[in-house]
């Protein structure tokens, strides 16, 4: 190489070298909106007081956490889709989905009843047009471009978002959908757009969060955003992720919900876990992960799912593997348990799903408190009598009384006011209670 290319080469990587320290994009916890004047503020999440800042120096992100005001500063979290592992497929039939958590044994009235429901999906995105969400009553907003524009190119909102209230292959009967996009193009996304795009469905009136997305680290701001739902009364929905086969690591949010909402695995078609699926103490329940059927956008990745033949049907559909799809199926029938008793709460709604689940309200570590029973979570909202659950001491660290609800009745009784958790909404009482050992994370 001549010295003048030399030259070029060691000008060229001095120039680029900067940039990669430049330009770096933080989440800034503050006490006071003061505390950011003068900082190249990218992005606010108000409701957390959380920032997203632009650090044009190498040192300048030690400079600000010595800031009067500053809560904390933390590089941003990667965040992606956890669509399953490629798997042989055995497609079984098409509604082996749907008939594996005995969804078609669900009244036409309470199907009908979810409409009071909001399931919010943030994700990729959605293809508007596809079929299965075409005509339904869908809000929308893209917290990356502050526009209502939630164009998917990846297919994996699509998929997710026709699995939890779509019109031929959703679990939520008739409920609302919100399409909250928090990707900028890629598969991927941070944990402080994961958290734009919480807060922002539960601001604009979502029952139900559903988060498809995980990663292995987690962050102040994702925590802010998950109590922030949950003390607004939202139940949060996410996937336990596909990695039991490569060191289970901790996935979050999943771990971040815990008890605080669902934690979903996949099932196979004879309702066991799924080899890929993730396990922890916080999983609780299962859904089917295997061979979903679920609706595809043109530009859906090759890599995520194998087209479904389906004659007859409008649209493009296809085969997807993993968690990811699994969550959805429980937010849909947890928003058709609270169609059908709109007094419960969304701790009262993940109580029913967890007992009246195949394990008859035992968790274990392998199975969690088993398959979701969409049909016996309807009817225990309903009123009929649900099972206490069952869970091992040595993997609930921390444990405080909860409530246990068997379903919601006019009036509350002090017995259930003395409990930690709330199941039903003011002005509602127990049908019975119980309270058991649970951990804080509940």
């Amino acid at each position: 190489m001549s010295k003048a290319a030399c030259c070029a080469a060691a000008v060229l990587a001095l120039l680029q070298a900067p940039a990669a320290a430049a330009h770096r994009v933080v989440s800034v916890g503050y006490r006071d909106p003061a505390a950011l004047r003068g900082l190249r503020v990218v992005d606010r999440i108000p409701a957390l007081r959380v920032a997203e800042v632009q650090l044009d120096a190498p040192r300048a992100e030690a400079r600000l956490r010595a800031r009067p005001g500053i809560r904390f500063v933390q590089r941003l979290r990667p965040r992606t889709r956890p669509g399953g592992p490629a798997l042989a497929a055995s497609f079984g039939l098409p509604s082996w989905q749907w008939t594996s958590v005995h969804l078609d044994l669900v009244p036409q009235w309470v199907q009908q009843a979810a409409a009071r429901v909001t399931i919010a999906v943030v994700d990729t995105g959605a293809d508007l047009a596809a079929p299965s969400l075409a005509g339904r009553p869908v809000v929308t907003w893209n917290v990356v471009s502050g526009t209502p524009a939630v164009a998917d190119t990846v297919g994996h909102g699509t998929f997710v978002a026709s699995l939890a209230a779509g019109a031929d292959v959703g679990f939520g009967g008739d409920a609302r959908l919100m399409i909250v996009q928090a990707n900028s193009g890629g598969t991927g996304f941070s944990d402080a757009d994961e958290a734009k795009g919480i807060v922002w469905a539960v601001d604009h009136g979502a029952n139900i969060v559903n988060l498809s997305v995980g990663g292995s680290q987690t962050s102040d701001v994702e925590r802010a955003a998950v109590s922030y739902a949950v003390s607004k009364g939202v139940l949060l929905v996410a996937a336990a992720g596909n990695s039991a086969q490569s060191g289970n690591p901790t996935t979050y949010p999943a771990a971040l919900i815990g008890r605080k909402g669902l934690v979903v695995g996949a099932a196979d078609q004879s309702g066991s876990r799924a080899l890929f699926s993730g396990t922890g103490p916080y999983v609780d329940v299962l859904a089917p992960g295997v061979d979903v059927l679920g609706a595809l956008t043109p530009t859906a990745e090759h890599a995520l799912f194998t087209t479904a033949s389906t004659p007859g049907a409008a649209g493009l559909f296809g085969y997807g593997n993993g968690t990811s799809f699994a969550t959805p199926e429980v937010a849909g029938v947890a928003a058709l348990v609270l169609g059908a008793n709109p007094s419960l709460t969304a701790a009262g709604a993940a109580y029913l799903l967890e007992a009246t689940a195949s394990r008859g309200g035992r968790w274990s570590a392998g199975q969690a408190f088993g398959e979701i029973d969409a049909a016996a979570a309807v009817h225990a909202a309903l009123g009929a009598a649900t099972p206490a659950l069952i869970e091992p001491a040595p993997a609930r660290k921390k444990a405080k009384a909860t409530t246990r609800p068997g379903g919601c009745l006019p009036r509350a009784p002090a017995a259930a006011r003395r409990c930690a958790r709330t199941p039903c909404r003011s002005g509602t009482r127990l049908r019975s209670s119980t309270c058991l050992p649970r951990t804080a994370q509940r």
